[in-house]
């Protein structure tokens, strides 16, 4: 009963988001319906307007139009600035606005224009047949000049009034980088000052206008001063973008003192003031980077927890040193990315439900290989590591072979749309969601395995196994049956590393051996053989200090991840050498057994 109650504990969240996400599915289908039928209700008669000869008029109608926040008006924007679209009244002289971006020619040259619907692109119909009205038909309703430029800016000012969150986001973070979008400042101060909008909004939108102030160009004392007053805003806002604008700036300002615009008093006053908002910024951004090799690390750390799991537990129990784990990994990768396919999931066509399938899958299928594993080779190895580390290394080439010849080199695992983005705990400082899940597993598969080996019957005979399999021998118990049960919890729990691995790295035949192995042993060495807790531990210490080791510089050299093994191993070694039984060493019979 205990373990179907941790199996619900560990399936229950992810249910509940697959139930959430299917429910959110459905409400924006049906919504989205609605959303479709009342925009064309509005944006039609708008369009028409278009058809006015009055240019001030037109021009309140683009500025209408783009604050619907429609994203199909961006591509009508750019065929109205190109002169593609037009009037074609009807027969009563009522306007109707049709797009048209070609023509086609007859026998006698005649010139016709196939006709498209403003806002869907599709041919527009007349009598079920796209319309080719002679191009003399068409009244030309292209923008002058002036409206030509209002039109261009409002291809961009579309986003900044879209419903979606990411679009308007994205859109207000647009507006402040080069070519710098000056029409929109009317509308980014609207959005800052609205109390109603999302804060992440406003304040980007307070950083895109100090931006765009920020990059004006200077020639004077005075435009020098405003610029270098949205640049102290943009301190106090802790913005990474001004960071890398500095340089271009201080090579203005120094350009202005050599050509007698700025005296050496104001150019040394402004030359400490861009240090001390350069420093600033500096200080945030490696608060930052520090902040997220952390989480990279603690994120990497629960991966090779995975993998190390069941190491520490086959090692300690059989004596054996299984080289082929990290296929093992590999295996789940792959059960994984087959379930992906079954379902149909891509970018284009989200089956979330899929990764929840594919959890149990990839654990049964590793499980399975090692099984077999275990029956035809391991268990002729017991307690003879060296044999037993050649045959392994041997077993796992050839499964990295027998993948290669079915999948290739390389494969593609498409990430839940739950698993993208992330959650923002500080200005600057995001956690992806699929880093958070990596975490969680993590600690999930640490307490199943807890679980079995503390609180179950198969757990007692586990532990009794490894102090003296001799002696629980000789007491009844079956030790094949606990080798095969054991070596397949470890290589399952393999499979579960590669399964959660699919949404943040690549998937590739040797990804195992190549990523995980060398470190996942450190891991069961340094944190002690068969200890859960060693392991645990160790885990997420080697995780944190691999990425943290990888992006230190020395001068113009960084260290990176090939020397950051290096120095990592170095580390781990001199470690050894003060505790050479891990942090955890062993107790009792177990470590008169080592």
């Amino acid at each position: 009963m205990g373990k179907f109650f941790l199996l619900a504990v560990l399936f229950s969240p992810f249910c509940l988001l697959e139930s959430q996400a299917e429910d959110e599915n459905n409400a924006k289908v049906s919504g989205n319906a609605n959303s479709v039928v009342f925009k064309e209700n509005t944006l039609l008669p708008l369009l028409l307007e278009l058809a006015s000869e009055d240019n001030e008029k037109k021009a309140d109608v683009v500025s209408r139009l783009a604050q619907t926040g429609e994203p199909r008006l961006e591509k009508f924007f750019e065929l109205y600035r190109q002169g593609s679209v037009y009037n074609w009244p009807d027969a009563e002289g009522n306007p109707r606005i049709v797009v048209n971006e070609e023509t086609v020619m007859d026998d006698d040259f005649n010139e016709f224009a196939p006709l498209l619907d403003p806002l869907s692109g599709q041919p527009f119909l007349v009598a079920g047949k796209q319309a080719k009205p002679d191009l003399l038909d068409l009244v030309d309703i292209s923008p002058d000049r002036k409206l030509r430029k209002l039109v261009n800016a409002s291809k961009f000012l579309i986003r900044l009034f879209s419903p979606d969150y990411e679009t308007r986001i994205s859109g207000v973070k647009k507006t402040g980088d080069p070519p710098f979008l000056e029409d929109a400042l009317p509308t980014l101060k609207e959005i800052a000052e609205d109390s109603s909008e999302d804060e992440k909004v406003r304040w980007t939108a307070r950083e895109s206008i100090a931006l765009i102030g920020f990059g004006k160009s200077s020639s004077n004392l005075e435009e020098t001063e405003s610029r270098l007053v949205f640049l102290e805003e943009l301190a106090e806002l802790n913005s990474l973008r001004a960071l890398a604008r500095l340089d271009s700036f201080k090579t203005d300002i120094s350009e202005l003192a050599q050509s007698g615009n700025l005296s050496v008093s104001d150019y040394d006053g402004f030359s400490g003031r861009i240090s001390k908002v350069e420093s600033s910024l500096a200080d945030h951004r490696d608060s930052v980077e520090l902040s997220g090799n952390l989480f990279r690390g603690l994120s990497y750390g629960s991966v090779l927890i995975l993998i190390a799991l069941g190491l520490a537990v086959t090692f300690g129990l059989m004596g054996v040193i299984n080289m082929a784990h990290g296929e093992l990994v590999m295996i789940g990768a792959y059960a994984t990315y087959e379930v992906q396919r079954i379902f149909g999931h891509s970018a284009d066509n989200a089956e979330d439900h899929y990764y929840l399938v594919a959890l149990p899958v990839a654990f049964l299928a590793s499980a399975l290989v090692g099984l077999l594993m275990e029956q035809f080779v391991v268990r002729h190895l017991y307690n003879r590591p060296l044999e037993s580390l050649l045959a392994t290394w041997g077993v796992g080439y050839i499964l990295i072979q027998v993948v290669r010849l079915r999948y290739g080199d390389n494969i593609g695992v498409n990430a839940p749309t739950w698993a993208r983005g992330g959650f923002e705990i500080t200005q600057d400082v995001v956690l992806p969601y699929a880093r958070l899940y990596l975490l969680a597993l993590s600690a999930t598969c640490v307490a199943f395995l807890y679980f079995i080996i503390r609180k179950t019957k198969m757990g007692v005979l586990i532990r009794a196994t490894m102090q003296n399999r001799d002696m629980a021998q000789s007491l009844g118990v079956r030790t094949r049956n606990v080798d095969r049960f054991t070596f397949a919890i470890g290589s399952g729990i393999a499979g579960v590393a590669g399964y959660g691995w699919t949404i943040v790295g690549g998937v590739t035949p040797d990804m195992g051996s190549k990523l995980f192995i060398v470190d996942s042993f450190l891991v069961v060495v340094t944190g002690g053989v068969g200890e859960l807790v060693g392991v645990v531990c160790s885990g997420l210490g080697i995780g944190v200090l691999t990425k943290l080791i990888e992006p230190m510089e020395f001068g113009d050299f960084t260290i990176g991840p090939v020397w950051g093994k290096v120095i990592l191993l170095a580390v781990i070694v001199a470690f050894i050498q003060f505790r050479p039984a891990g942090l955890f060493a062993p107790k009792g019979r177990l470590a008169d057994r080592k």
